[in-house]
C-alpha cells in the first residue's frame, strides 16, 4: 500500500464515502468519456423520432435524488454503486431492445453495453445479501419482468442523463475526478 493511501481510506470511512475499487473508478472514467453531452444528444435524442419513448419498470428510472434519499437512509456508498450499476445496465438494455441492428445508435448503445458489462466483472463479487435490504429489494425488482410492475414512459436520452448525473454523484469523490 502506498504511503498515505491508508490515510485517505480512513478519512473517506469517517465520512462515509468507501473507497471504489481502481477498476470501478477507470471505467466509470471511460463510461463519463462515452456519455459525454454532445453523444447523448446525437444518439439518444437525434437519432429518435421526436417525442420517443421507451417503456421502463418504474424502479429503472434513478435520479439523483432517488440517491440522497437513500444516503439519508443510511445506505452505504457501494451499495448505491451497486444499485447504480444494475439500474444504468438495465437501462441501456431496454434502449438496446428497440434498436434494429442498422439503427445508428446501435453501435454507440453497444460500446455502452460492453462497458457496463467490463463493470459488471468488478461487481460480481457483490451478492446481494452484502448490500443493505432496500438496495436488494430494488435489484430484484429492476431485473424481474413481471407485468405486474409499474410502468413508465421515458425518452433515450432521459435514461442516459440520469445514469450519468448519478454516477458523478457516487464516483466524482471516490474516484477523485476533477469538476467536469
Amino acid at each position: 500500500m502506498q504511503p498515505g493511501y491508508a490515510a485517505v481510506l480512513c478519512v473517506l470511512a469517517m465520512l462515509g464515502l468507501e473507497a471504489a475499487a481502481p477498476g470501478e473508478c477507470e471505467l466509470s472514467r471511460l463510461l463519463q468519456d462515452k456519455l459525454q453531452y454532445e453523444m447523448r444528444l446525437q444518439y439518444m435524442k437525434h437519432n429518435f423520432p421526436i417525442d420517443y419513448t421507451v417503456q421502463v419498470q418504474y424502479e429503472e428510472v434513478l435520479r439523483p435524488s432517488n440517491i440522497t434519499r437513500l444516503r439519508n437512509g443510511t445506505v452505504s456508498e457501494a451499495a448505491l454503486r451497486y444499485l447504480w450499476f444494475h439500474v444504468s445496465s438495465q437501462a441501456v438494455l431496454r434502449i438496446r431492445e428497440v434498436l434494429p441492428e442498422k439503427h445508428p445508435s446501435w453501435k454507440y448503445t453497444q460500446e455502452l453495453g460492453q462497458l457496463f458489462d467490463a463493470l459488471g466483472k468488478e461487481y460480481s463479487k457483490y451478492r446481494q445479501t452484502d448490500v443493505e435490504a432496500v438496495v436488494a429489494d430494488l435489484v430484484k425488482l429492476v431485473h424481474s419482468a413481471g407485468a405486474e410492475s409499474r410502468r413508465k414512459a421515458v425518452r433515450p436520452k432521459a435514461l442516459l442523463d440520469n445514469c450519468l448525473k448519478v454516477m458523478r454523484m457516487l464516483y466524482g469523490a471516490p474516484c477523485r475526478w476533477e469538476s467536469t
